[in-house]
């Protein structure tokens, strides 16, 4: 099948060097709004226009804690096993980010703990991993809207074996901090509880040649659900971010991620539109 078959939100592409292949993995379930969540698919290419699949990278087991909004998946390599970061929700627990493990890059994953790595009583999603210059892995993830209305995203350290924390979540920015970023348009019938929201969503972290880190993160703004990048002169994930002005995205597409292509090119992907089911990477 080629790439226009796919309905994929947030796409995630892991390039394999070795194989030469790359692997697409994102939010596969057909409606991933409503009804219990069902897995998470992968396809594999060698030219990023023509794909195997799908293949079942995770499916839960009964006793799995995630029930709905199964979202985002992200896989990454780490001390030689490959790692899936990904949120899910359930009845009476909030929203978090749970990290699975696997020794092939296709799964099948299961979860590396017992639940999400993020804070128990935080609504959080969209975790990603980030290894700082001394080789430290720590998870860049969205404190939600829906709890403080101006989205925020943070990061925590964690332990070597990704297993738990290894401090206290570090503030980094809220949503509405970017020029770009445009507040919810929410009708409330009582006056008492129209809070302006921003959205935080889809944080992926990326080192410029110049030490700069950068981030791609998406929110909504002036033309829809839009795509913006933020910076850390001096490249520490807890330094002083700034915004770029202007979205790199500016409507009906986000939750984007870079990746190099087997000839050490850079790739942006990303969803658009960002109307289930005709979302496409």
């Amino acid at each position: 099948m080629q790439t226009r078959d796919i309905q994929i939100r947030d796409p995630f592409v892991f390039t394999s060097q070795a194989e030469k292949t790359y692997y697409l993995f994102g939010t596969t379930d057909r409606d991933c709004w409503r009804g219990p969540g069902q897995g998470f698919d992968c396809y594999a290419s060698s030219d990023l226009k023509n794909w195997d699949g799908p293949m079942a990278a995770f499916r839960p087991s009964s006793d799995f804690w995630g029930k709905e909004n199964f979202w985002a998946p992200e896989v990454h390599q780490f001390n030689g096993r490959f790692y899936m970061f990904a949120s899910f929700i359930a009845p009476g627990r909030f929203r978090g980010t749970q990290i699975l493990v696997s020794d092939a890059i296709v799964g099948p994953y299961s979860p590396l703990t017992d639940g999400p790595i993020t804070p128990a009583a935080w609504q959080c999603l969209d975790g990603t991993l980030h290894v700082d210059n001394d080789g430290d892995p720590w998870i860049v993830f969205c404190h939600e809207w829906v709890q403080i209305n101006d989205g925020s995203i943070c990061a925590m350290r964690l332990t070597p074996d990704l297993k738990q924390a290894a401090g206290r979540p570090v503030f980094l920015f809220n949503a509405s901090e970017a020029p770009w970023a445009r507040k919810l348009d929410r009708p409330e019938k009582d006056a008492k509880f129209r809070f302006p929201a921003y959205v935080t969503d889809g944080p992926f972290l990326h080192r410029l040649a110049d030490g700069t880190l950068a981030m791609l993160w998406s929110s909504f703004g002036a033309q829809g659900y839009a795509m913006g990048v933020s910076r850390s002169p001096d490249g520490n994930v807890s330094g002083d971010w700034r915004h770029d002005p202007d979205p790199l995205w500016a409507e009906d597409g986000g939750h984007g991620m870079i990746f190099k292509t087997f000839d050490d090119q850079l790739m942006l992907t990303f969803h658009s539109p960002n109307k289930t089911p005709d979302e496409r990477a």
